[in-house]
């Protein structure tokens, strides 16, 4: 019902569960799905594990209430373009799906850095090791980019910032997610705050 008044949006099927969810984007090939995270059975989680690990996977919008931060870092971990608060307006919502088909993520950068400090106040010393040696492989300029990510900085904001062309911005983008093995910019940005790097103003 809130998707309908959105002419260039189809819901072309709706699961009860992880295990349904699964079988339906097989069968239908969707470019976006909204994943809850509790559900019975197979819950969003893993569900949303199984899907982005599958080739041509459709991008991954969770559904979920704020307090359950460490579950939409795993999801996001997993390769989801983001997540959306269950009372998200219709409108809202509307333009978080968009988003995600373009492969853009759907998390504001106050929402981003809420859930970056939370990471960055567990797991430290073993995440923040790993990630500084993961960032070890990025030449200057890319490290540099890597760290605009962090702070939620969209393509244009970074080629104002740095006197280089949007198209320059994403080849930098597409090489730091090829030799990170990263799906989408919101997996550079949690990877830079697990290194506790300094992020830029």
């Amino acid at each position: 019902m809130m998707l309908r008044g959105a002419p260039d949006l189809t819901v072309v099927a709706e699961g009860g569960d992880g295990a349904e969810a699964l079988e339906l984007a097989e069968r239908h090939s969707p470019d976006v799905v909204l994943m809850d995270i509790r559900m019975p059975g197979t819950d969003g989680l893993t569900a949303t594990e199984k899907l982005r690990s599958r080739p041509g996977a459709p991008q991954v919008v969770v559904l979920t209430t704020f307090d359950a931060d460490a579950h939409v870092l795993r999801a996001l971990r997993a390769g989801a373009a983001g997540f959306l608060l269950k009372d998200t307006p219709p409108d809202e919502l509307v333009v978080a799906i968009r988003h995600a088909a373009q492969g853009r993520p759907v998390l504001s950068p106050e929402v981003t850095r809420r859930l970056m400090d939370r990471v960055a106040g567990s797991e430290q010393d073993t995440a923040r090791e790993a990630a500084r040696r993961r960032l070890g492989l990025l030449a200057d300029r890319e490290r540099t980019i890597a760290l605009e990510l962090g702070a939620g900085r969209s393509n244009a904001e970074i080629a104002t910032r740095h006197h280089l062309g949007i198209a320059t911005v994403k080849t930098h983008v597409s090489a730091i997610l090829t030799k990170l093995d990263l799906n989408n910019r919101v997996q550079v940005a949690l990877l830079v705050h697990d290194a506790g790097l300094d992020i830029p103003e």
